[in-house]
């Protein structure tokens, strides 16, 4: 019962995404085309709350789930690294008109289809874990 919070926060997260059309292949579309503002207001929300909740994290000095203080690590700044892995990301998601977080509310909606990209992303992340150490960082 400790983990319902959890369960309830990802129930939320998948209303969210499908009420603001986020799961929307068409919309991410559109994204990728410059035709529509829609969802760089959902991505600049979301950056938006990031930051009010990682200073509100900080500020107040919270734990997680088992007690442990949150500390954010600073990472090495190293461009590329950031074009790399941006370009990649960037490329996966304007093929696949789909975002990591809203390709399981598709699941949620019965989109099987997403299954072969939801494959692709565990594929490609396992590839990356494979060569980090050979990679630019």
């Amino acid at each position: 019962m400790k983990s319902i919070k959890f369960i309830l926060a990802g129930i939320l997260f998948g209303i969210v995404m499908s009420k603001s059309e986020a799961i929307s292949w068409y919309r991410i579309q559109e994204m990728f085309r410059f035709q529509s503002f829609h969802m760089y207001g959902i991505i600049g929300t979301a950056v938006v709350l990031g930051i009010i909740a990682v200073y509100l994290i900080k500020r107040f000095k919270l734990r997680d789930f088992q007690g442990n203080p949150i500390v954010f690590q600073p990472k090495q700044m190293s461009l590329p690294r950031y074009l790399i892995g941006g370009t990649v990301f960037g490329l996966g998601w304007a093929l696949t008109g789909a975002c990591p977080g809203p390709m399981f509310v598709n699941i949620g909606f019965s989109y099987w289809a997403i299954l072969v990209a939801i494959a692709g992303a565990l594929v490609g992340t396992y590839s990356y874990g494979v060569l980090k150490e050979r990679l630019p960082h």
